[in-house]
Order: C-alpha cells, then structure tokens, then sequence
C-alpha cells in the first residue's frame, strides 16, 4: 500500500507502549482496515533510558515535543502525558498546525473539552479521545455512532477499576478499607496516592465526557456532585446485602423533566441486576435508550493494552478520515456544534432518591421514636429497618431504608438528628437506585 499515514506520540508511558505495540504487532490487519500504512514517526519522552520492551528503528525517540509539534510530516498526534496545563497546549499547538489528535486524558477533556473542540472546528481536524473513559470499553464511539438513533435516557457507570475492587473485595471477604486499598495498592491496583480514584474525582471526569456527549451539553465539572468511597464500611455492606443490595461507586447521569442529574456516590443497587455482578478491576456502562432499552457494555477499563487498543481505534478511524478527506465526518461531541444546548444541572439537593442510612445511637428506650419523629416531619417515610442489640464502637447500629424523599429534606432531618443527645458520630446515607418498594 503506497500511502502512509505519520503519527507522533508525546510521552511513553504505559498506555503510549501499549498504543506503539499493537500498531507494531497489528501492522498488516491495521492496513487491510484501513488501506495505508500507519508509520511511527517520532515518540517524545522525557525518559529515553527505560526498557519498554519494544523495539524501534533509530531516531525516532526524542526528547524534544517540538519535533513532534512542528514536523509537517506528522499527520496525527497522539498526547499520553496526562495533566491538563502541558498537555491542553501541546494538543492546541497541534491543532493550530493542522494535526488531527487523539489523546487518553480524561481530566483534560472534561475540563477543557470545549475549548479544544472549538479549535479543531475551526482548524477541520478531528480529535479522538475513545481511551479517556473505560479504557478498552468503546463506550466513546457508541454514544458518538452507534447510538445516534436514541433519545438517551440515563446512564449507569462503574467506571474506575479501583474502587470496584476494593467493594468487591470488602464484599467477598469482609476486609476493612483501609486494609484492602492498602492491598489494591500492592497489586498494582491503586495508585500509591488514590485520593483521585477513592475519593470519586476520576469518576466523576468520565461522567462529564458522558453526559457531554449524550446530552449534547457542556457539563461542568464542578457542576458534578462527587462523593468518594472512604466512609463506607464492612458493616454497611454486610447490611446491604440483608436487603438484597450490593454497593458501588456509580457515576450516574440522567434527564429527569428537561434538566440533568450528574452525580458521582456510593450507590446501592439490586443483587437482581447485571451492574451488581461487576466485580474486581472491570469497568461497565449502563445506558437506557428511548427506543432500544437497556444496553450494557463491560471491560477492562484500565491497563496498557486495553486502553491502548482504544488509542488505536481512533488512529484507525482518523487514518480513514484522512483517506477520504472527510474530516468530522462524526462530530466530535456526538451533536453538530450549532445544535449543542445549555441544559441545566440540577444540584443535589433537589434529586430525589431511596435513602439508606445508618445511625450509631445510644441503647436507651426512646430512640427509635425520636428518630422517626424527625423523619416523619421531614416528610421522609421508612420503608424498612434492621436494629441490632450488641454495640460496635460503643454505639447500636439503627439501619433504615426510605421511600423516595427529596435530598433537601433528608439533610434536614439528618442535621436534626445529629443534634439528638442519643447520637453517636454523623450518620452514613448511601442513595439507593430502584423502584420504590410498595
């Protein structure tokens, strides 16, 4: 095949070895896909001396990006660096010199999105970013192509591999958190810093690209309610499943009366449904759609390979752009810029949900009574209650599970309750997905 598309890569960690092995071991089945040649011209990095265990031809490590940027060779750059203050000017720079570009960054996708959409509109190159979100998981291009026909009603996300293993873990051996993230950490699984991954901001980064692209809206990532998993306990999960639930992180987008929900919790949802049976590292979305139903889409949603495979598939489908001199051919954030609208991202305060909470109380009579008395008032109904008679850290544990209540009047009630002279420490809440129970 006579036409050879250039790409260059900036940095050359683990997802870019990944990127640069496939394209090497995949050469031929790449070329009979696309009808040219996807040729490596140069890779910057600042650590030339590491082994990646992949051979290269002479001269095509650097350590300067500006051989990247300014080769008028290059074709496609490829930003795999990470942060958002380098990487969002090397990735303009390339758009400014007429690159398409693809990158895995999700933090600078969903916080400088629009900016570098706006400039590859302008500039008429395309950019791809399937790797910023669920890794080998082509969730990207199915709410891009795949799902084009569909009024999108909501969606459901595992998305961070690290806070679904130490859950599951938690669940299946009853371990404390801080025992087993100390154990994800030695596994390789967990950052040796999580605070991004435990605490939800990862989460809550992909659901701002997702939300972006099913609603045809920019969303904020301040706008994102983000709540981590550090307070959950093995107690809770032990509760959890006496009511038939498991508890994940969730991110969860959804349009509820013409205004979106966008939140990132601990979440209980039915042992029932297909969510509930991820486990470990994997990674899954769960979208409803007006007129197809509930899909769901399960994988790796980390690693060199898998998130580098979904680098390549947007090389791939670029390098055919490019063929057919047909620049986005798809728009970049799933809907025509024009036709892109503000909606309005409802605060968490005014969602309403099933509550699960849990009240470390003194054993005296009475208790019961005056916590109902201030749900009751704050027109929160309970649906179900475990209480148990031995103390755990000097306090009983009173378990409830609500009817749907407006988050506003739960925080009051709680506010209320956390006064009570008979209340130990704060009370956990965990948002339940379901149908009310009759």
């Amino acid at each position: 095949m006579e036409q050879s598309i250039n790409i260059g890569f900036i940095g050359f960690g683990t997802v870019a070895s990944g990127a640069v092995k496939i394209l090497t071991a995949q050469r031929d089945l790449l070329e009979r896909r696309i009808g040219a040649r996807l040729n490596i011209v140069k890779i910057a990095d600042q650590d030339l001396s590491r082994d990646r265990g992949i051979p290269l031809p002479e001269g095509i490590l650097t350590t300067a990006v500006s051989e990247v940027l300014q080769d008028p060779e290059i074709d496609i750059v490829v930003e795999l660096i990470g942060g958002t203050t380098h990487a969002k000017d090397f990735l303009l720079e390339a758009i400014s010199a007429g690159k398409h570009v693809v990158t895995a960054n999700k933090a600078l996708i969903a916080e400088y999105g629009e900016v570098i959409f706006d400039a590859a509109e302008t500039g008429k190159v395309d950019v791809g970013f399937e790797a910023s979100v669920c890794g080998g998981i082509p969730i990207i291009r199915e709410m891009k192509e795949g799902l084009a026909a569909e009024q999108i009603n909501s969606i459901y996300g595992i998305v961070n591999g690290t806070c679904n293993y130490i859950l599951t873990k938690m669940r299946d051996e009853g371990g404390n958190f801080a025992d087993v993230l100390k154990e994800a950490q030695a596994l390789g699984f967990a950052e040796a810093d999580p605070a991004l991954d435990i605490g939800g901001g990862d989460s809550a980064h992909k659901l701002a690209i997702l939300s972006s692209l099913a609603f045809g809206t920019p969303v904020a990532l301040k706008e994102i309610y983000t709540e981590g998993i550090e307070r959950v306990s093995a107690i809770d999960i032990a509760f959890a499943d006496e009511f038939g639930y498991d508890i994940k992180l969730l991110a969860i987008t959804k349009i509820v009366d013409g205004e979106i929900e966008a939140r990132v919790h601990p979440t209980m949802i039915s042992k029932e449904t297909l969510l509930s049976k991820v486990s470990g590292v994997f990674n899954a979305v769960h979208v409803e759609g007006e007129t197809v139903g509930g899909l769901l889409f399960y994988g790796q949603g980390a690693g060199s390979l898998p998130t580098g495979s979904a680098v390549v598939s947007d090389l791939v489908e670029i390098a055919r752009n490019i063929r057919r001199d047909s620049h986005q051919r798809v728009p970049v954030a799933a809907f025509v810029p024009e036709a892109r609208r503000v909606l309005r991202i409802r605060p968490i305060s005014e969602i309403t949900s099933l509550y699960y909470l849990r009240f470390m109380a003194e054993d005296h009579p009475g208790v019961l009574a005056k916590i109902s008395g201030v749900l009751g008032r704050n027109q929160i109904s309970i649906s179900a209650m475990i209480q148990q008679g031995r103390k755990i850290e000097g306090g009983v544990p009173l378990v409830m599970m609500t009817h749907k209540a407006r988050e506003r009047d739960l925080q009051a009630a709680l506010a209320e309750i956390g006064a009570l002279d008979c209340i130990m420490g704060s009370t956990l809440l965990i948002r339940v997905e379901g149908e009310d129970p009759s």
